[in-house]
């Protein structure tokens, strides 16, 4: 035979010069659920190995990460009951707790990225990521836009690098954008949820912050699972509206529009390792059924391989201490 691949494959000095994708701590956020009080850490039951964070906890947690390269976190509030209301107003206090989170990291890690998340669902005692009409039941989109521009210059003002428009509202990369550049953060970066899938893979992240909808579903705001061209147009409006990376939301089901994405556009892609893949993952390491590392290690690569200049996962802290040694 003229022609063996496999002399490429021989030891790992060939294979490494070869090796078409790299991983990196610098391309991974962690995303942090915060609660209040003091010396709090709560664990997640639905997610083995994560908690809850009051912001000292945070903070600490934050720390960790950045000594170990992992230069970004998103934030994920947790707020009381008493504080959801059906207009979601504690989403833009610039004293709650989404705020104190976000300057609490930023005084202790100035040099670290932070991410805001953008909806309204942690807020809303209705559970959804907009307002409700309290006749019909239907999500207000752009009525919803209002209240998502105060929540983006809250968080800007609080310090926050990143924001992360999660809602899935038609216009709301361009409103927020106009928003921000009013209010001049216009080096506030917004990464934006393109193509948010109407997922079963979010259980856990919605266990974490007691953000499930309390009547109806998500499925008129965010994607069908069985649309890829949608995932396209989506694309190209946030981008024309100006959004600075585009995000694929879950991750490992949606590989294929990771792809077509970065196929597609200049702009960084960004892929979200979510918490039912993070969770599946740990059960079936729990039960001896997968080697824990080498899965999440190839997970992780997977995202690379298929485009994600990004990774928003809860591995970012075990990763890191693999890809270090």
């Amino acid at each position: 035979m003229m022609i063996r691949p496999r002399r490429n494959r021989q030891n790992e000095v060939i294979r490494s010069m070869v090796r078409e994708n790299f991983l990196s701590p610098a391309q991974l956020i962690a995303p942090l659920f915060v609660i209040e009080g003091k010396d709090q850490k709560i664990p997640i039951k639905s997610m083995p190995g994560y908690d809850r964070l009051s912001i000292d906890k945070l903070v600490t947690e934050a720390k960790e990460l950045y000594s170990l390269g992992v230069k970004s976190v998103a934030l994920f509030p947790a707020i009381n009951d008493n504080l959801k209301t059906a207009n979601a107003r504690e989403s833009y206090n610039s004293e709650g707790l989404n705020a104190r989170a976000i300057r609490a990291v930023k005084e202790a890690l100035p040099d670290m990225m932070v991410m805001g998340d953008i909806a309204l669902d942690p807020y809303s005692s209705d559970g959804h990521d907009g307002l409700v009409d309290p006749k019909t039941g239907e999500i207000l989109n752009d009525a919803t836009l209002e209240v998502l521009a105060l929540q983006a210059i809250c968080e800007a003002k609080a310090g926050v690098d990143i924001v992360g428009p999660s809602d899935m509202m038609d216009g709301r990369v361009g409103f927020i954008r106009d928003a921000l550049d009013r209010e001049g953060f216009h080096n506030t970066m917004i990464m934006s949820y393109t193509a948010k899938y109407a997922s079963g893979y979010y259980g856990p992240f919605r266990d974490a912050l007691d953000s499930a909808p309390k009547k109806g579903d998500k499925k008129t705001y965010q994607m069908d699972p069985a649309n890829g061209e949608e995932a396209l147009r989506e694309a190209a409006l946030d981008e024309a509206e100006g959004a600075d990376i585009l995000m694929v939301k879950p991750g490992l089901p949606y590989l294929d529009i990771i792809y077509r994405l970065k196929q597609s556009f200049t702009l960084p892609i960004a892929a979200y390792n979510v918490s039912g893949e993070y969770a599946m993952v740990k059960a079936a390491a729990q039960n001896g059924w997968i080697d824990h590392d080498k899965v999440m290690m190839e997970n992780l690569m997977c995202f690379r391989r298929a485009g994600a200049d990004v990774i928003l996962t809860y591995h970012a802290k075990e990763a890191a201490r693999l890809l270090n040694n």
